[in-house]
């Protein structure tokens, strides 16, 4: 049997398809994306796609595609570089690539997340980093004794810490919290969600966003959301983490705010 003359046409518009120079992505690379035209330096990759990072620090993540990017104007197809000759690189869930597996001994420094949820989505998705770096995170159980706390780890140069704060926004109870901290050796950093569910994007679950949960002083946002969804509240939590693949099924506003704590407890003396 012959070929169709679809198959043919198909062949030809291949042929004729524009060709884009293939350029390996670095660090710090400032591209723009052709479709939304966002630019930013380059600040992570992955199998999936590339991070940007723009001058006000929002992150955006795109997939790689034939000419989808921009260099001085220029389009480009941006690849990914060789792949080390090693059996023991590979992709953490956090886009970086991985080292040898072994972590090191924990270091003084803590990041500090304000519940079991919060400390369980970022070992999901940052584990090997953290390892990796020494780094221990520690759920508070709530923040509101939190400059009290602060006190008592008695933060350094050599001793830094995190915090990791929900619904850090202007007049939050958080923010106000967060206020009474004053120590160069303490960051807080936080995300704009009552709670850290709804910094995972809610496509994984097949939804285009989350309900919008009016508050209830007795009901608790997390059982609001199991409601609204119509799901049992008990061993929901799990399946939604098992959802996230990569930190792509994060908000940018949770992966930003992580990642700052995780630099900025790294480089401790």
């Amino acid at each position: 049997m012959g070929y169709s003359n679809d198959v043919l046409d198909d062949f030809e518009q291949q042929k004729r398809a524009p060709r884009y120079p293939d350029v390996t992505v670095e660090m710090g690379m400032l591209v723009e994306d052709r479709s939304s035209h966002f630019t930013g330096d380059v600040v992570r990759w992955s199998a999936e796609g590339v991070t940007l990072q723009d001058r006000h620090d929002y992150v955006r993540h795109f997939g790689w595609k034939p000419g989808g990017f921009l260099i001085e104007g220029k389009p480009v197809t941006l690849v990914r570089p060789p792949k080390v000759k090693t059996v023991t690189q590979r992709i953490t869930a956090s886009g970086s690539v991985a080292g040898d597996g072994r972590a090191k001994v924990a270091k003084a420094s803590r990041i500090w997340v304000e519940g079991k949820h919060d400390a369980e989505l970022l070992e999901h998705v940052w584990g090997d980093d953290l390892r990796e770096l020494g780094i221990v995170v520690e759920p508070l159980h709530g923040a509101d004794d939190l400059a009290a706390a602060v006190a008592d780890f008695q933060p350094s140069e050599q001793r830094r810490l995190g915090v990791l704060l929900d619904h850090l926004v202007p007049g939050s109870k958080e923010t106000r919290i967060a206020e009474t901290v004053r120590d160069a050796n303490v960051l807080i950093t936080g995300h704009p969600f009552v709670d850290v569910w709804a910094g995972i994007r809610p496509k994984v679950v097949g939804l285009e966003a989350w309900p919008d949960i009016p508050f209830d002083p007795d009901v608790p946002w997390k059982e609001g959301m199991c409601r609204a969804l119509g799901v049992q509240f008990e061993g929901f939590w799990p399946k939604l983490r098992n959802q996230v693949k990569t930190f792509a099924d994060l908000t940018p506003e949770l992966i930003g705010a992580v990642e700052q704590l995780i630099d900025f407890v790294a480089e401790a003396g």
